[in-house]
């Protein structure tokens, strides 16, 4: 099956991707963000199939206003369920594909913490899994 997506369609992609590890960012930004940020993108860019070739492509990219954790979810996490929703309707498998991609990344993010996530972050990768899933 051949999946056509459109750069606004891309654009989703990337942003609920890269924005959720903004999203991890910025809500433990006490705890590592440069490293979290890193290994969280580091994750993004060894991503596979349609997902990983549109993650990788050079463009503009999303821009989030950082002005606060619940601006940055404002975007993201409707952007998670749009991606999700979008795949699923031409692709199951890079549906799964993405979903896979995003929580790997996240799981990456917080792992540079040697330890439990804290209670704000595991909050808001609870909220990362339920947008995933809400398509």
């Amino acid at each position: 099956m051949s999946i056509t997506l459109s750069e606004q369609d891309k654009l989703t992609l990337r942003t609920a991707a890269h924005g959720a590890i903004a999203l991890l960012v910025a809500a433990g930004a006490t705890t590592k963000p440069h490293k979290m940020a890193t290994a969280g993108s580091i994750a993004l860019s060894s991503a596979t199939g349609l997902v990983g070739h549109v993650l990788a492509e050079e463009s503009e990219g999303p821009k989030l206003d950082s002005s606060s954790v619940a601006t940055i979810a404002d975007r993201v996490l409707p952007a998670l369920t749009a991606a999700m929703s979008l795949l699923k309707q031409q692709d199951q498998a890079e549906a799964d594909n993405f979903r896979s991609t995003v929580l790997v990344a996240v799981a990456s993010a917080t792992r540079v913490l040697k330890g439990e996530p804290s209670p704000v972050l595991t909050d808001i990768i609870r909220k990362i899994t339920a947008a995933l899933d809400a398509a």
